[in-house]
């Protein structure tokens, strides 16, 4: 059974579908009819974003949505960016998240690996700052 999907976006609102990019000139609802990749214009990172390791995992995944063509280099450069990334974090929270992003990936569930990983952004903040248990002994 498929299920269709109502996304809302304000004008001038962008949205990435299969790699392409819609930008809406007025308020509209767009009903997707079947499986489709998407990413909002809110959840898309930005280069001078991606500056602490999880942003730039995030970063590293949504150009597989964005441009599934390039997918198989970003996937390769996710893995050992993931890689780097665990190896430099002790946090549990941040560990379980990374192991669920890793498997989500895997799979080709991107859309929710990026879910997860916008979850952890606050954890890393935290750790990054001193707030929590220990920050990356190393860059990612």
């Amino acid at each position: 059974m498929n299920r269709s999907m109502h996304l809302s976006l304000r004008a001038g609102e962008r949205i990435f579908i299969n790699g392409a990019v819609l930008r809406v000139d007025r308020k509209v609802t767009i009903e997707l009819l079947n499986d489709a990749t998407f990413l909002l214009e809110n959840h898309v990172l930005q280069v001078e974003e991606a500056a602490t390791p999880l942003r730039q995992l995030y970063f590293v995944a949504q150009a597989m949505l964005i441009d599934p063509s390039s997918s198989d280099k970003a996937r390769t450069m996710f893995r050992d960016l993931q890689t780097a990334t665990r190896q430099s974090f002790e946090n549990e929270n941040i560990l379980s998240g990374l192991a669920s992003v890793s498997e989500l990936i895997e799979a080709g569930r991107t859309f929710d690996a990026l879910k997860i990983l916008r979850s952890l952004f606050s954890t890393e903040n935290d750790v990054l700052t001193g707030g929590a248990t220990k920050a990356p002994t190393q860059a990612a």
